[in-house]
């Protein structure tokens, strides 16, 4: 049994946060952990959003039964939850499963380069707001012989795939964000992240053919359209 020891009771609350949003979207969600030293990185995906979702968690040290190196595997989200013990400030890591697809295929570790143009949190979150009300409005006003499932994700898609601006950023990675709650208010508590860059503002990155929305408290990670297979990462 693998034994994660979280740095302190909010790491544990955090993690357990980001798994329970992830389990809102798809009950049998997996992720997959990898690890070195102190440092854990959460990686999941919302089938809504059609992005990665990437969670740093603080270590107070590395792992019990020989596990002193590194940690890669995927897990069923549902029960690395179950063996979250924010009392005990622990984590049991639980059977490996098969991957998803996606699981297989991560954004690169680094080369990330800074992109401008991406606008202030709170402006953010009132692109999500519009967005959102304007997926209401328009689905409210089909006619009630096309208001279909197909008709719904056509507007959907329309809507969610509209850039940031001019930075190429998805609105739905936004919206991600948003949802799994990367875009805290500044008035919550401050973050506890494992990123040297976690303490500064949100900001938009690139590498290759990936994009990654960083904010205090998370990350999210998108394909670029357009781009093909470039620059992935199979680990």
């Amino acid at each position: 049994m693998t034994v994660l020891h979280l740095a302190d009771e909010g790491e544990a609350a955090d993690l357990a946060a980001f798994l329970s949003r992830l389990l809102r979207y798809d009950r049998g969600a997996a992720v997959r952990l990898q690890a070195a030293g102190t440092a854990l990185a959460v990686f999941g995906r919302p089938p809504s959003f059609e992005v990665l979702a990437i969670r740093a968690v603080r270590l107070a040290k590395p792992y019990e039964n020989g596990l002193d190196v590194s940690l890669d595997v995927t897990v069923s989200a549902g029960e690395l939850l179950e063996g979250v013990d924010e009392t005990a400030v622990t984590a049991v890591v639980p059977a490996a499963v098969t991957g998803p697809p996606w699981a297989g295929v991560l954004p690169p570790r680094g080369g990330w380069r800074p992109e401008p143009g991406l606008p202030a949190p709170d402006a953010l979150r009132t692109l999500v707001g519009a967005a959102v009300a304007e997926f209401r409005r328009r689905t409210e006003e089909l006619a009630p012989e096309r208001r279909n499932r197909a008709e719904l994700d056509r507007i959907g898609r329309e809507i969610w795939s509209r850039t940031v601006g001019g930075t190429g950023l998805p609105v739905r990675a936004v919206h991600a964000a948003q949802s799994l709650g990367f875009l805290r208010p500044a008035a919550t508590t401050a973050p506890r992240q494992t990123d040297p860059q976690a303490a500064q503002p949100a900001g938009l990155f690139s590498s290759g053919a990936w994009l990654r929305l960083r904010t205090p408290y998370g990350s999210v990670a998108v394909r670029r359209s357009g781009l093909g297979g470039l620059d992935l990462s199979v680990r």
